[in-house]
């Protein structure tokens, strides 16, 4: 009677160990991928932003709040900016402002004049000829 209780436990035991390891091999894998997903934040983190610029017209500058809204195109792209790069800026300028983003925000680190479009200033230039 020992041995059959005995053979019973074993095959229990041999049933369970079977039963349960893909869950730990799943378990396994579903941790090595949650550390490799961290590595890749951190290493975005630490990578350094890449600058981007954007030409238009200034909408709206707020030197003292260091804010500044440029439409380019179809759409008003908002920087933030130090005071010093919007002293001069004006509504209605055309500019082009290099930036990059960070937590979400478009940091503005050069705010400089730029030219008028070629189509426009031919504009210009034909309604002065004409006038």
């Amino acid at each position: 009677m020992r041995s059959k209780w005995f053979l019973w436990v074993v095959a229990v035991l041999i049933g369970s160990a079977l039963a349960f390891a893909p869950m730990t091999f799943a378990a396994e894998k579903k941790a090595e991928k949650k550390a490799e997903e961290k590595m890749e934040k951190k290493a975005e983190e630490k990578a350094p932003a890449k600058a981007k610029s954007a030409t238009g017209e200034v909408a709206s500058v707020d030197a003292k709040a260091g804010m500044l809204a440029v439409k380019v195109k179809d759409k008003e792209m908002s920087f933030t900016a130090e005071t010093k790069l919007l002293e001069k800026t004006k509504v209605g300028d055309r500019v082009t402002v290099s930036y990059t983003e960070k937590e979400g925000k478009m940091m503005a680190s050069s705010v400089k004049a730029a030219k008028a479009p070629a189509k426009k200033a031919e504009k210009e230039e034909k309604k002065e000829t004409k006038k």
